[in-house]
């Protein structure tokens, strides 16, 4: 008798090395909506997003793009613009009733002081809670951008209090 194949072909997302569904199902598990924080390769985005049955529904989001519109006029990549980011992120998700979530970061490495990190201190810093080490953040410093320029900590003063004033 016939007998088909032998092996089984993995999910497409799978396959192109883009999901780990292991671990997005230890995430959807927790029942809380997902701080996902994504890096290209000029902007940082984040996202929360909650599980559907029929597709994942964004509830906020804020892009290294939107910091432009408070000031920003730097790079959209550095760790300033991701804690900016972060930061922006976690109060359009507090002003739509989100209150807690948990880190998404995809299949990026965890590496203490990474850029993901900054995101995620922003989102703390902004009222939300997310479980997490504290030993994984960058340094204040570096938050602040005094590693690139003086220039760079005064824009990032600047932009963070309009983000206080216009966002809450």
């Amino acid at each position: 008798m016939a007998h088909g194949p032998t092996y089984k072909v993995p999910f497409r997302r799978r396959r192109e090395g883009k999901t780990n569904y292991r671990k997005r199902l230890a995430l959807l598990k927790s029942g809380k909506p997902r701080m996902v924080v994504r890096k290209t390769l000029r902007r940082i985005i984040v996202q929360f997003i909650e599980y559907d049955p029929k597709g994942d529904r964004v509830i906020a989001c804020a892009d290294s793009k939107d910091l432009v519109k408070y000031g920003w006029n730097g790079c959209g990549k550095n760790t300033p613009a991701a804690y900016l980011v972060g930061y922006l992120a976690a109060k359009r998700a507090l002003s739509k009733g989100v209150k807690e979530a948990i880190l998404d970061i995809g299949l990026h490495r965890p590496v203490r002081g990474a850029k993901i990190f900054a995101a995620l201190k922003g989102a703390l810093d902004a009222g939300l809670d997310v479980p997490h080490g504290d030993d994984i953040f960058p340094s204040d410093e570096r938050i602040r951008g005094e590693h690139i320029s003086e220039e760079v900590v005064k824009m990032f003063e600047s932009v963070l209090d309009r983000i206080k004033e216009e966002v809450g």
